[in-house]
């Protein structure tokens, strides 16, 4: 008997992920539970002709779901199963403006940031850069709402790098942020499950790189958590409702924490390495005692 399952994407599995599904099927198997790693292009979860959930998963109680298609994510969770994270965590974790946006009223400190008006059109607007350019000074941090792995995001210097981003990413939801210049190619990585700080690294990039992300050129170090660091990354996670996640956190000018972005599907393989934690364990054995396993 299958007891869950895990469910990456068909069509461009990214090596953490794959390394992190892997990872899981170990510990799972070292904890007795019995689960099948899966893609979402044999998985067809669909709707018949009197809108009913159709899904080839016959047994299992729970599924870790390594995507982000959350249209999937609320099907399964509509015919029982029980989502490690669940589809709606995904989706505020994946859209970094709806992050923000549900987290503005907690008190829970960001760098200032500003949204991209939505935009149909084959022009950019010029009062909405002057306006942008008003709030705040150049340098500053422009990124896309979707995207990882420190893609997307982008230093703009200049009137005419900011006027050229809007122009080639006017049709993308989009936002702007001050830049944190003490927090220069440096932050911490905090994994947090069940609302709790688990391990932990510090990224520093060396590569003259703003960005810290070990995808752009930043390596982990140990590190000690500073309290209010590891407060924040709680909070925050616990807001969110995550079973799990990892919290990137940047250097205020003070050393205070701000809120960079949330990951729902961290990935495992460099922050077990730096911090000498089993990660997937922990994750495991907190599956398994919420599905009394």
């Amino acid at each position: 008997m299958i007891d869950g399952y895990i469910v990456t994407n068909a069509y461009h599995l990214l090596p953490g992920l794959k390394h992190f599904a892997r990872r899981m099927l170990e510990e799972f198997s070292n904890l007795g539970i019995s689960v099948q790693h899966i893609d979402n292009s044999s998985l067809l979860a669909r709707l018949d002709a009197e809108s009913k959930i159709i899904t080839p998963l016959q047994e299992g109680k729970f599924v870790l779901y390594l995507d982000k298609d959350t249209i999937i994510a609320h099907l399964l969770e509509k015919k029982g199963y029980r989502l490690f994270n669940s589809a709606q965590a995904i989706a505020d974790c994946d859209d970094k403006a709806r992050t923000y946006m549900l987290l503005s009223e907690n008190e829970v400190p960001i760098p200032q940031t500003v949204f991209g008006p939505l935009n149909y059109s084959h022009e950019i607007s010029e009062s909405f850069i002057k306006n942008l350019e008003n709030t705040l000074p150049f340098p500053l941090i422009a990124k896309d709402n979707h995207g990882s792995l420190g893609n997307n995001v982008f230093l703009l210097k200049t009137e005419s790098e900011l006027s050229d981003f809007e122009l080639t990413h006017r049709y993308n939801g989009r936002l702007y942020q001050e830049f944190i210049s003490s927090s220069f190619g440096v932050d911490y990585r905090l994994l947090v499950i069940d609302g709790q700080l688990v391990a932990a690294m510090k990224r520093v990039n060396e590569t003259g790189d703003f960005r810290s992300n070990i995808a752009q050129g930043g390596k982990g170090y140990q590190t000690e958590v500073p309290p209010s660091y590891k407060a924040l990354a709680e909070k925050v996670a616990r807001l969110l409702k995550l079973d799990y996640c990892g919290v990137d956190i940047l250097i205020g000018k003070n050393q205070e924490p701000l809120l960079c972005e949330v990951n729902s599907n961290a990935f495992l393989e460099g922050i077990e390495k730096v911090s000498g934690i089993n990660i997937a364990s922990i994750y495991a054995s907190y599956i398994k005692r919420k599905m009394n396993l």
